[in-house]
């Protein structure tokens, strides 16, 4: 097995050192996910941008966890599905829908079901999304911007969870009592 490097600001390649930087000014401390993206600093100036620009987005903070705990879901991320339960916890979620998002199954309340719908169907279909499904999408109360924003939330998460599969990426302290493994995966194993 490949072992990848989990860097610090110390000893990371000088071009990440202000994107570690950046992240333990954001979380007090470097996680595992960006300690590893340092290998590549393109990599990790990339995801830094895009989890900014989605933090920006027109979705309110619940509905971009929902956007991120779903793309988690549907790529099996085990590191991202625990990091971002804690966050939504954090953000004050309703814990049933945190539940609903960890077990993929259908959300408490009826619009950000429409989002997690909308969401798990953009990665299981690549984006390749039918009109009557983005219709659906607007027709509860979404905007044919936040289409786009789903997409820019799911290219974020696509970024982060294919490092944590390749990489294997050790869940940091803090997510401790957050882990996560997809319904279904232990019989499948």
């Amino acid at each position: 097995m490949t072992t990848f490097t989990t860097y610090t600001p110390d000893n990371a390649p000088a071009a990440s050192r202000a994107g570690l930087d950046g992240a333990k000014a954001a979380f007090g401390f470097v996680p595992n996910l960006q300690a590893t993206m340092a290998e590549s600093p393109e990599l990790l100036a990339g995801y830094s941008t895009l989890w900014g620009l989605f933090a920006e987005t027109s979705l309110t903070p619940h509905e971009q966890q929902v956007v991120m705990l779903t793309s988690n879901f549907e790529n099996e991320c085990h590191y991202c599905m625990a990091g971002h339960s804690v966050l939504a916890k954090m953000q004050k979620m309703d814990p049933g829908v945190i539940a609903a998002l960890r077990n993929g199954t259908p959300l408490p309340d009826a619009r950000l079901e429409a989002l997690h719908r909308y969401t798990g169907l953009v990665v299981r279909q690549r984006g390749w999304v039918s009109d009557a499904d983005t219709d659906a999408f607007l027709a509860a109360g979404f905007t044919r911007r936040n289409v786009f924003e789903v997409i820019l939330g799911v290219a974020t998460k696509v970024m982060s969870n294919y490092t944590n599969h390749i990489a294997h990426t050790q869940l940091d302290a803090f997510m401790h009592g957050s882990e996560w493994t997809k319904p279904g995966a232990e019989q499948a194993a």
